[in-house]
């Protein structure tokens, strides 16, 4: 069974992949990349962290939070930069926000500070 930060960050993919593929052409190679990378990127450090058992879970679960950090900050680009609409910027920070609380928790849970 998927843990909720799971489902959460898969549903957050479903909804973000369908919208950079809509940003300028000119920026697939640039920032459209960097934003679906920064989620693809966080995805993989929580399925290490998951399947780790060890002291390195937390340093993954710190890897993810990372870029979460990173995608948060992308996510806010391409709204100023008019490719997400404010509406659209609203429900990825809410969505962002719910995936923070839920790493967070996670982090203070495997013993992390």
């Amino acid at each position: 069974m998927q843990t909720p930060v799971f489902v959460k960050t898969y549903d957050f993919l479903l909804w973000l992949l369908p919208h950079t593929a809509r940003f300028p052409k000119a920026m697939r190679h640039s920032i459209t990349n960097r934003l679906e990378g920064a989620v693809l990127d966080f995805q993989g450090a929580l399925t290490q962290a998951n399947r780790t058992r060890d002291d390195r879970r937390i340093s993954f679960i710190e890897e993810a939070d990372g870029h979460l950090d990173q995608l948060r900050f992308l996510v806010r680009l391409v709204t100023d930069l008019g490719w997400l609409s404010g509406r659209q910027y609203a429900f990825a920070a809410e969505k962002l926000a719910e995936i923070g609380r839920l790493v967070g928790g996670w982090h203070r849970a495997s013993g992390g500070t």
